[in-house]
């Protein structure tokens, strides 16, 4: 369907998984399965951080805004999703398509600058322990995460703006099941100029210094751990950021392929479009099978709970 008149430009097609019929249904299956696990999973952690004293210290802190994260992002997509796969109306309103776009790039905009934040917690508790409580006082943890959630929905104003303030007359068949930048934009037929431009430059200088936060930080992190003398101690300082160090490698390496990775003609766009879920629905769903586990603490939390629950019936 096209449309050659910007002023009828109010719906958008999401292709989605629509041009896989015989798979749908074990599609619709499987990922309703998948995001409710996510919720359950991710919900699960917040339950243990609330419940648990043990467990109302900055780093849990951090933990519980990226499990509501994790609940958040997929909500975006997935619903909408897992109803084109029931029906056959694939439609979303140009004001539904906006808010969607909007949503999902301030949430993962949110978890770049989150992971950083993280990051950077860890390093002061590992390289300068003695002065973690006053580095990291609850009233810089509050700032912190204050920060990056005005940070991630800030930046996601400014794409959302440029985004959508271009004309569209050409088709509207947006090839992807969510509203992600790329596929609106290469929609357009005006210049599309000063949207990539700011994708890049806004993006491109956010991400990069969240990632090189990110990474410094580790360095550092391993630096001094190599330097502990007994492996005990070696053993102790890494557990306490293996968990995040394993989400942030998921999460910038599913990113990375996703958005990334060189098109290749042996690649259909339907499987493009099942690779990019790895980024966006898969990612959510394992963090919180990572913390739990690889940290202790979380572990006991969840099984107090667990086992408050079912005594309590």
């Amino acid at each position: 369907m096209h449309v050659y008149n910007v002023t009828m430009v109010t719906r958008f097609l999401l292709i989605g998984l629509s041009d896989l019929p015989e798979v749908r249904y074990p599609l619709f299956v499987a990922f309703a399965i998948i995001y409710q696990v996510t919720l359950v999973g991710n919900g699960a952690i917040l339950l243990a951080i609330g419940t648990e004293a043990k467990l109302h210290t900055p780093m849990y802190y951090f933990l519980a805004n990226l499990s509501l994260l994790d609940i958040f992002c997929p909500s975006t997509t997935v619903p909408k999703m897992l109803r084109n796969l029931l029906t056959e109306d694939h439609s979303i309103s140009f004001a539904g398509c906006a808010l969607q776009l909007y949503f999902l790039v301030a949430l993962v905009g949110t978890e770049v600058f989150l992971l950083a934040v993280m990051a950077y917690d860890r390093y002061v508790a590992i390289c300068f322990p003695l002065h973690y409580s006053v580095i990291i006082t609850k009233t810089r943890c509050a700032q912190l995460v204050s920060g990056t959630w005005a940070a991630g929905f800030i930046n996601s104003a400014t794409h959302t703006m440029s985004t959508f303030s271009l004309s569209f007359c050409r088709s509207n068949l947006v090839n992807q099941y969510y509203c992600d930048i790329p596929q609106i934009v290469a929609l357009s037929c005006s210049s599309t100029y000063v949207a990539e431009m700011l994708a890049l430059v806004i993006g491109g200088v956010f991400g990069t210094s969240a990632f090189l936060t990110t990474l410094i930080s580790y360095v550092y992190i391993i630096s001094t751990i190599l330097k502990i003398q007994s492996a005990e101690g070696k053993r102790k300082a890494f557990s306490t950021c293996a968990s995040h160090l394993l989400v942030v490698c998921l999460f910038y390496g599913t990113a990375i392929f996703t958005y990334i990775r060189p098109s290749s003609s042996r690649h259909s766009p339907a499987r493009d479009r099942l690779i990019s879920m790895l980024y966006g629905v898969i990612t959510p769903m394992l963090n919180p099978v990572i913390y739990s586990l690889r940290n202790i603490e979380v572990k006991r939390a969840l099984a107090r709970v667990v086992c408050g629950r079912v005594s309590s019936q």
